[in-house]
């Protein structure tokens, strides 16, 4: 079975952060406009190699009235994604490896 990069539907109210590591300056929250603060574009930039080392994923709905620390479930579906053939970077497959404790494949 193939795992989808596409959030599940219900969403669209949902915004994504990712905390990112970059060196000597510590950790940031990525900068995105509203289009990208969703779970299909953290996943892409991971997988496209745009995200250094990814320390934290973070959603909220402030409509809905509640946050949650998603880190591991994303690192779970890029795992799934990667176990179907899709080639990670590799600060993704770090990343994968860090927070699943299990192995990736890397795909030439």
């Amino acid at each position: 079975m193939r795992t989808s990069i596409v959030p599940n539907a219900g969403n669209e109210h949902t915004t994504y952060l990712l905390m990112d590591e970059i060196g000597e300056y510590g950790n940031v929250w990525r900068e995105m406009s509203e289009g990208e603060a969703n779970e299909a574009t953290i996943v892409k930039w991971m997988i496209d190699g745009e995200i250094n080392r990814p320390v934290k994923i973070v959603a909220f709905n402030t409509e809905e009235g509640w946050s949650r620390d998603i880190t591991h479930d994303v690192a779970s579906k890029l795992l799934d994604l990667n176990q179907n053939g899709v080639a990670l970077g590799a600060a993704a497959r770090e990343f994968v490896v860090r927070i699943t404790r299990r192995p990736t494949t890397a795909f030439v």
